[in-house]
């Protein structure tokens, strides 16, 4: 077992430590947060050890789960990288892309594992799909939210949208050619509903639209390619694939036809993955423990973060 530490107890933070007190691959040795009152409290209520000196739990873990505000990330990705450290950091990466790209630079330098927190990768509904998605050129993407004054300290692009360019980044093996955005500050001082229009090189264009002023929620995204439509519900954790085919010769009476304007016939196959429910933070967590002990590649690097805020901090340029 890994001997694990955490910075940053707050809503999420809370929820990383019991998991990782619950997970066999870590031995979670305790945390650190800037409030100590809040510390003493949660130390007392579920018996996490509480450090009010960080580098005293820096000295006692070889693995750092860095949950913190992300004002904060970059200073306490270095403190892990300066002891040598591996560490899991909550998305987005940082603040600004000099900082992304200095840790990246760091960690590559010493030889330390640093995953990203993108945890969308590890929804069940995106697992069970992916390999249907081989080579999509249009995309659809609503993710939409009911109002929650917690992460209104930053544009709903960095707050919700970057889940989705990670994803769209994993698929669209690509460069970003041109991206187009507008977004309008309703109930906060930051952009709360955006749209943003990328288009890669290969000619994929994705269309993407995030609120988090919405009456309902939706967590919902559609990929068009050659002969195949797949949808990938997010939040209902649920999938559907579409797929043509030439018609068999002699279909029978349950098979759908279709004839197109040149006579050509085609079938229509319906598929419904198998979801596997699971928990995506915890999978997440314990994916980086295997990175680490098996010396292998981590699932969403620093690389793939710091694509994510780039892109992302181009969209709030252009919607300022």
């Amino acid at each position: 077992m890994l001997k694990a530490g955490l910075v940053g107890a707050g809503h999420l933070g809370k929820i990383h430590l019991k998991l990782l007190q619950q997970s066999e691959k870590y031995n979670l040795v305790g945390f650190h947060d800037a409030d100590a009152e809040n510390g003493k409290k949660l130390e007392a209520e579920f018996g996490y050890k509480y450090f009010e000196d960080f580098e005293e739990l820096l000295s006692q873990i070889v693995m750092l789960d860095i949950v913190t505000p992300t004002l904060y990330h970059y200073d306490f990705a270095m403190k892990a990288i300066e002891k040598r450290i591996h560490f899991f950091i909550e998305k987005p990466i940082t603040q600004t892309l000099k900082q992304a790209e200095e840790i990246l630079y760091k960690c590559r330098e010493f030889g330390i594992k640093a995953q990203v927190g993108h945890v969308e990768r590890y929804n069940p509904a995106f697992i069970a799909t992916k390999s249907f998605i081989q080579t999509p050129m249009f995309i659809e993407i609503h993710r939409l939210a009911e109002f929650n004054p917690r992460g209104t300290d930053v544009s709903v692009v960095l707050d919700l949208m970057i889940h989705d360019l990670d994803i769209l980044l994993s698929l669209v093996k690509s460069k970003v050619k041109e991206i187009h955005a507008n977004g309008v500050s309703v109930v906060s001082k930051t952009p709360d509903i955006c749209n943003a229009r990328i288009e890669f090189e290969n000619g994929c264009v994705a269309n993407l639209t995030t609120s988090r002023i919405s009456m309902k929620a939706m967590r919902k995204s559609r990929f068009f390619q050659q002969d195949a439509y797949i949808s990938v519900d997010f939040l209902e954790k649920k999938a559907e694939v579409i797929r043509m085919k030439d018609a068999p010769e002699i279909p029978n009476d349950f098979d759908m036809i279709i004839t197109n304007a040149e006579g050509e016939k085609n079938q229509i196959l319906f598929e419904y993955p198998d979801i596997q429910p699971n928990n995506a933070i915890l999978d997440e967590l314990e994916s980086f423990a295997d990175a680490i002990t098996e010396d292998k590649n981590v699932e969403v690097s620093l690389e793939d973060g710091t694509e994510a805020l780039k892109v992302a901090l181009e969209i709030v340029r252009l919607i300022s």
